[in-house]
């Protein structure tokens, strides 16, 4: 292993003194100004030109043109991971028992995902379900790290995107505002964020010229559903678009009180 890692180095440090005296010979002849007509001097051009591509082409690091890219991930089988928790904790592999029920846990929150995801409503404000972007993913334990995602679009320049589960961000915002945690201005005569409800949710709709709406409902202590409407008309067409969806059924679903 040695000897073939010196070879390399050897064979690198070679090549470099042999571009690295290329390029000096190509600027001596620069440097003696020969006449710009006769041939050594086109030659010499030529060979510069050439040592400064090879030598680019040597240091830089080359560009992926492909591949095959990575395959969804089957979900894991729920029944066969809990046999394999029962088995790792009887040989006393406490670390790979837990591994498997972690396992199993999140195979259940993919069926629970997809099942919340087929009674979704369809169409919504005259938008069709985008279902090749679906997701369905698990963080780490239990229904708060769980999200599901669905995109509706009308193909042209209006979309909803609707989130359910756990969004750090959009809860943090959710759960200060009805906290009282910042000050609202209350007496504005356009407000970028007002307190509203959807079905008898409390909730918060948000307006911004660079994303369009987002309303905002929690469903819990670690759930919420979070709607980004973008060139809608008003709030009025969020507002018309969230009644569509079953709050309480997916409330239910969730676990969540």
């Amino acid at each position: 292993m040695l000897l073939a890692l010196c070879s390399i180095v050897g064979a690198t440090g070679t090549q470099a003194q042999f571009l690295k005296k290329l390029k000096e010979k190509a600027q001596d002849a620069v440097n003696k100004k020969i006449d710009p007509g006769s041939g050594s001097n086109n030659n010499n051009n030529t060979n510069n030109s050439n040592s400064n591509e090879q030598d680019n082409n040597y240091q830089g690091k080359p560009t992926n043109k492909g591949g095959g890219g990575l395959k969804n991930t089957t979900p894991p089988d729920v029944n066969q991971q809990m046999t394999d928790a029962e088995t790792a904790h009887a040989a006393a592999k406490y670390s790979d028992a837990r591994y498997s029920i972690q396992q199993a846990l999140v195979g259940v929150e993919i069926q629970l995902g997809r099942e919340i995801l087929k009674k979704l409503p369809n169409p919504v404000a005259a938008m069709q379900k985008d279902t090749a972007q679906d997701k369905v993913y698990s963080a780490q334990w239990g229904w708060n790290n769980m999200t599901i995602q669905r995109v509706y679009t009308d193909k042209k320049d209006k979309q909803l995107t609707v989130t359910i589960g756990n969004n750090a961000l959009y809860a943090g915002v959710a759960y200060a505002y009805f906290n009282n945690a910042y000050g609202v201005q209350a007496n504005a005569e356009n407000q970028n964020m007002k307190q509203t409800k959807v079905k008898g949710h409390k909730a918060i709709i948000e307006y911004s010229d660079s994303k369009g709406y987002t309303l905002m409902v929690p469903l819990g202590q670690s759930s919420i559903m979070v709607w980004e409407c973008i060139n809608f008309n008003d709030e009025n067409e969020v507002m018309a678009a969230a009644n569509a969806f079953d709050i309480d059924g997916i409330k239910k679903s969730l676990g969540e009180q």
